[in-house]
């Protein structure tokens, strides 16, 4: 495959298909020109995302999505100077679809191709366009499936300080909506239903972790737990009490997400903090953060939110941080289901 040429001129087709979401986008002279995402609804009948679904789904996506993210920069596969895609980590069946098609596709055209963390292009995302953050930068990403406290140094080299060490903060709201008997996904359900409730209303058990990593697991046996008991007692204790349970789980979990992000902060002497993954969509979470930037005299930052969910934006911008230190992936590159 023939090499890229300088940074700057790059167009890069960006490839994601790490859980449900197929997305394509393409990031050309330093801009994103398009941003795709197909979603897959189907997986709000099951209270979950269903694997096998969703890789059957990512082959009927991907090439369509593919095309028209092309359409809509207005360019073309044969002005493609590579091609990046999400190696992982996720679901390995939608994984090895949107990762073979990615390597499928650079051999036809003899462009290079990327694989990039999907973690790490969350980060990343931070410096896409807008008002982005001075290096070193401290960022909390919370996801379904993880939670870590990183830090970005010069050449957007990425290290974990703290990370969950079994669930992950968004897995422990939907957990929690399931609970509520919300619909999947249930944290947009619970930021909703929670300005309209007292987040004292109740108290959960916070767990107790040292240094920077998290546990949620415990939390969501405290919510599962005090439920009960409450049923128990009054069979509609969820129904009427909806908004304040959501304004506390809510809380809890925000609370907790943020004392550590201080903790860091104070550790590292870093000021400049941000928030990337799915969950950096909650409302609350975004408040506290910026209140800590406030306390603390540093500066917050918040990705926009099509650039907070599963998109391909974010992986096209991180491989072309890859190809500019000339990192490129090879055919024998495989998948992986976590983070290496």
């Amino acid at each position: 495959m023939e090499q890229s040429k300088n940074n700057s001129h790059l167009i890069i087709l960006g490839i994601e298909s790490s859980c449900d979401d197929t997305s394509a986008a393409v990031w050309k002279n330093g801009n994103i020109c398009s941003n795709v995402v197909a979603s897959q609804e189907i997986h709000k009948e099951y209270g979950g995302v269903v694997p096998e679904w969703a890789s059957r789904k990512h082959q009927q996506n991907i090439l369509p999505t593919v095309q028209i993210s092309l359409e809509k920069a207005g360019i073309t596969l044969a002005e493609v100077d590579a091609i990046a895609c999400t190696q992982g980590p996720g679901l390995m069946g939608s994984l090895l679809v949107g990762h073979s098609f990615a390597k499928g596709l650079a051999m036809s055209v003899n462009k290079p191709y990327v694989n990039v963390d999907h973690i790490d292009a969350h980060v990343l995302a931070h410096f896409i366009d807008g008002d982005t953050p001075k290096l070193p930068f401290l960022c909390l990403l919370v996801s379904g499936g993880h939670t870590q406290i990183v830090t970005v140094d010069t050449d957007y080299q990425i290290d974990v300080l703290g990370k969950t060490i079994d669930d992950a903060a968004g897995e422990a709201f939907d957990k929690a909506g399931k609970m509520l008997n919300l619909p999947y996904p249930a944290g947009p359900h619970i930021d909703r239903l929670a300005k309209q409730g007292n987040p004292n209303a109740f108290t959960f058990n916070t767990p107790k972790v040292d240094g920077l990593n998290f546990s949620f697991s415990g939390l969501k046996t405290s919510i599962l737990y005090f439920l009960q008991k409450e049923v128990r007692k009054d069979k509609d204790f969820v129904q009427n009490n909806s908004s304040d349970l959501c304004a506390s789980i809510q809380h809890t979990i925000v609370s907790y997400l943020i004392c550590k992000l201080e903790k860091a902060m104070d550790q590292t002497g870093i000021l400049e903090i941000g928030i990337a993954g799915g969950v950096a969509a909650n409302s609350e979470l975004r408040t506290a953060l910026l209140n800590l930037a406030a306390t603390k005299s540093g500066k917050a930052y918040i990705p926009k939110f099509e650039y907070c969910t599963d998109n391909a934006a974010m992986i096209a911008y991180a491989g072309g941080i890859k190809l500019k230190n000339e990192n490129y992936g090879t055919l024998t590159d495989v998948c992986y289901t976590r983070k290496k």
